[in-house]
């Protein structure tokens, strides 16, 4: 099939933005169709947390974002008198970002489009509306036209027919908002709330030479029954106030500048400060009722829309960002099967869903109007503080939705207990390289699933037909220790198979802790995905079985299967693992007892061998990918892997099933 690119991205907010990075840094060709000719250039999202900071990490920018952001405010609700009721304010570090961070969303965007710039195979068209679009067994015809705009929501698109175009692609994603061209084409209804209360937000800045918010550093949810507010302090000389409108105001009277300008003046000298934004808005709280069609997907606010009242708005479109492109790079460079795009709405779903939830919940919390409620809203808040284990868990603000996937409902191994880790997001704590660097762990991990020993090299027990599969899919091989736990004594006899081999030292503690106390203790494997949710994990000497149960779910599609006879070569490759025992009963010269080592059935040891020979002897103008090439960017790497990695998978989808039926007690 030829096709002008792999995807196509309709809109360019945070969401697009977002998976349009994700998906060029590995090596995904992209077009970007936005209807707005201009860049915005005003604030919408005043707020990322940590965990959409470490997907701003994967994608290369979250440094640069970091440094035009506030960050570690303290978050408060108070009483109209100032008083304060509950305040949150954590500076821990658990996925190695902070977990509050204030941003003025025109800097992060302009960031995130600039980033874009790095990967010529992005292409990105403003003022270029969606028409229609049409889906085969092969792809997605997409129709685009020329757009002067609609003013971001104030008018009608204004499009050229006489300008259209059509582009051919593998899939198309609708990033394209709350009014979804895209989900409107597809018939696809939303169900939720809508609400009927009103709020007037107004951005402000400060002028020349003033100093006006110096007075208002933290985030404020005013919890005042004659006029609930929102205050909110932006990098940059910024500040945002919302706030509630009664039944009888209408928009044109609360956008009047008088009217502005009196409800200002009682935070600020209105003299001090430039009125950027005047706008009376409501707010949805909704779902579409389903969030991809065959090669067609939704993300971000055309997938679900979330009240503005913990700021999870933008960032539920940010995680689904992550979700999708490392599935659609899967699919797109190594060959998995469609279906594992049904965990996309399977895993985001419920999340997204528990995180409007949380929102409204917090409106109808500072929104009270009635005083007798308001007076039992904020003794009932003043005495929960203070109960021993309550209060910490609200001041610590445990009520937020955890990035963990509900049970059976997502890629990887079931989980085994309720501590166990399978669909848990990996912590991400600061991690010492082998030439006493301190990094952070996932740039350690690569842009693909990663696989983890606890003290012990993930690759004991595999075989070459293993080690061959799993580089071709760019997994990065890493040993992680505990503090001084290091391998130490004579030089390493084996040096050259320890190319690919990242070794870290937890020097904190919190990784191996974690690990531990989710059942993988030191021996065993964890296999991380892309996204840093665990995949699953393997007793010590099993984790060729974890493999195997890999290829089971990635199970490529016929339709992009590379067939082994295809590949050429008929030279069969040893099977012969790289044996090393877990550094607790390892002996200085690296031996291991032969007896540790998996035994195959004759079957199995079929399957790998033609799995093998796939790859053995490559084709006409092919180069052979050397072992160690995961660590090339992937747009380098990639057509040669995504070869292998196809013929690779489909030669073993029956072997993980084999093994997933012969030893799931062991795995599980």
């Amino acid at each position: 099939m030829t096709t002008d690119y792999e995807v196509v991205i309709a809109g360019l907010g945070p969401t697009g933005l977002t998976l349009a990075n994700l998906l060029g840094r590995r090596g995904i060709r992209v077009l970007v169709l936005e209807r707005e000719p201009e860049f915005y250039g005003m604030a919408r999202a005043v707020y990322t947390d940590d965990e959409g900071m470490r997907i701003f990490q994967t994608a290369g920018v979250a440094d640069e974002l970091a440094a035009d952001m506030n960050v570690d405010s303290t978050v408060q609700w108070v009483r109209g008198d100032g008083r304060v009721l509950v305040q949150f304010h954590s500076t821990a570090r658990p996925l190695g970002w902070p977990i509050v961070n204030f941003l003025y969303q025109p800097y992060l965007e302009t960031g995130l489009e600039r980033a874009l710039a790095r990967y010529p195979h992005v292409t990105v068209r403003r003022g270029r509306e969606v028409l229609d679009f049409t889906q085969d067994a092969d792809g997605v015809t997409v129709e685009h036209a020329q757009c002067r705009g609609t003013g971001y929501g104030s008018g009608t698109p204004d499009t050229d027919p006489a300008t259209a175009e059509r582009v051919r692609a593998r899939f198309l994603v609708g990033c394209d908002g709350g009014r979804s061209v895209v989900r409107t084409r597809l018939g696809i209804g939303m169900s939720g709330t809508s609400f009927p209360e009103r709020w007037l937000v107004v951005d402000l800045k400060a002028r020349d030479g003033a100093d006006p918010f110096r007075h208002l550093p933290y985030f404020d949810f005013v919890c005042d029954p004659g006029l609930p507010i929102v205050s909110c302090p932006q990098p940059g000389g910024h500040h945002r106030f919302e706030f509630m409108l009664t039944d009888t105001q209408t928009a044109a009277e609360m956008e009047d500048a008088d009217t502005v300008r009196r409800h200002i003046a009682r935070f600020v000298d209105p003299d001090q400060v430039e009125v950027l934004r005047k706008l009376v808005y409501t707010f949805n709280a909704v779902l579409a009722d389903r969030w991809r069609d065959g090669r067609i997907l939704l993300a971000g606010d055309a997938a679900h829309m979330t009240p503005q009242f913990i700021g999870q708005g933008m960032n539920s479109g940010v995680r689904d960002a992550d979700n999708l492109s490392w599935k659609l790079a899967a699919i797109l460079k190594h060959g998995a099967d469609h279906s594992i795009l049904d965990t996309y709405e399977s895993e985001r779903r419920p999340h997204a869903k528990a995180m409007i939830d949380l929102s409204v919940f917090n409106k109808h919390l500072v929104s009270l109007g009635n005083p007798v409620l308001a007076t039992a809203r904020d003794l009932g808040l003043a005495a929960a503080v203070r109960v021993p284990g309550l209060g910490g868990w609200i001041r610590a603000a445990k009520m937020k939705p955890s990035p963990r996937f509900r049970r059976g409902a997502y890629l990887g191994l079931p989980r085994r207990a309720w501590r166990g880790h399978e669909g848990t997001l990996v912590p991400q704590p600061e991690v010492r390289t082998h030439d006493g660097r301190i990094i952070r762990l996932d740039d350690a991990l690569g842009l693909s699933f990663s696989l983890l020993g606890h003290a012990v090299d993930p690759r004991a027990g595999l075989s070459v037909e293993d080690l061959t599969l799993l580089r071709a899919l760019n997994v990065r091989f890493v040993t992680v220790f505990p503090l001084g736990g290091r391998p130490q004594g004579s030089p390493d006899e084996r040096r050259g198979e320890n190319a690919d081999l990242t070794d870290l030292e937890d020097h904190t503690g919190v990784l191996t802790r974690w690990l531990a106390k989710g059942g993988a203790p030191v021996g065993s494997v964890t296999l991380l995905r892309p996204d840093r949710f665990v995949f699953g994990s393997s007793n010590p000497g099993h984790t060729h079985q974890l493999i195997g149960e890999l290829c089971t779910q990635l199970r490529p599609a016929t339709s992009d299967r590379m067939p082994f006879e295809e590949r050429g070569g008929e030279a069969a490759q040893p099977d012969e693992p790289v044996a090393q025992e877990p550094a607790a009963s390892r002996s200085r010269s690296g031996s291991v007892d032969p007896a540790d080592v998996p035994q195959m059935s004759p079957e199995r040891r079929d399957l790998r061998r033609a799995a093998v020979r796939a790859v053995a002897s490559p084709s006409e103008g092919e180069v052979a990918s050397p072992a160690g090439d995961e660590a090339r960017p992937m747009e380098e790497a990639g057509p040669v892997r995504e070869r292998e990695s196809r013929a690779l998978v489909s030669g073993i989808r029956s072997r993980g099933s084999m093994d997933k039926d012969s030893d799931a007690e062991e795995v599980l």
